[in-house]
């Protein structure tokens, strides 16, 4: 419905020059969740069972990275800086090129993958080696790897990356660092991770832990 009202606002304000006509066009709100979340555990047997070594490095890209489906489906095998030790996103959201960190762990899983399939434009090229990999080919195996070792969250590619997100958090990173790491033009974006990284909460002391212990006199209520 969003979308069907974003089009009409552009058509009677743009096209028809007819603005007062879009001014009764109202967005829906959409009901805000808490992104699901994994263990380190639940990631690494994720990414342990990925059913080849192609998977596993594009899990590995996900979570290593934070990178969206839709980057890591269209990396290049050009893209891996390994001087710099950071992988180049080329237009990911927005038409933004940025910046992805490379870890040492992440290079391995890449060297272990190029060593069996030998890619050479599309660092995981699909059924057709000409063309990348399709963010539903990876999808689909999330989730079928997910179900095989016994994850019963609602998982999904996005998944490695929320969790990607919420572990630096609680690693104590700077939230404008994950900001630069991620992508977000708003730290706004960033901060709704504060609100799943359990380990931050758990750090944190209730007022109520504060309170000085009321002394019971004789007369005092039991």
């Amino acid at each position: 419905m969003n979308g069907a009202v974003a089009a009409l606002r552009f058509f009677f304000t743009t096209t028809c020059n007819r603005p007062e006509m879009a001014r009764h066009l109202t967005l829906v709100r959409q009901p805000q969740k808490l992104p699901v979340v994994l263990t380190p555990e639940e990631v690494a047997r994720l990414i342990e069972a990925a059913p080849r070594p192609k998977y596993k490095a594009a899990l590995g890209v996900a979570y290593g990275a934070g990178l969206r489906v839709s980057e890591v489906a269209n990396l290049r095998v050009s893209d891996i800086d390994s001087e710099r030790m950071v992988i180049r996103v080329e237009q990911g959201k927005g038409k933004k090129d940025r910046n992805g960190m490379l870890s040492p762990r992440l290079l391995v899983l890449l060297r272990e993958w190029w060593l069996v399939g030998r890619p050479t434009t599309w660092l995981f090229p699909g059924r057709d080696s000409l063309l990348p990999i399709t963010p539903r080919q990876l999808h689909r195996v999330v989730c079928e790897t997910a179900g095989a070792v016994g994850i019963e969250k609602r998982v999904s590619p996005h998944t490695l990356r929320h969790s990607f997100a919420t572990h630096l958090l609680e690693q104590g990173v700077d939230i404008r660092l994950i900001q630069v790491a991620l992508g977000h033009s708003k730290l706004d974006t960033t901060a709704r991770y504060a609100h799943v990284a359990s380990k931050v909460l758990r750090e944190m002391v209730s007022p109520l832990d504060q309170l000085t212990p009321l002394v019971r006199g004789k007369d005092a209520p039991t």
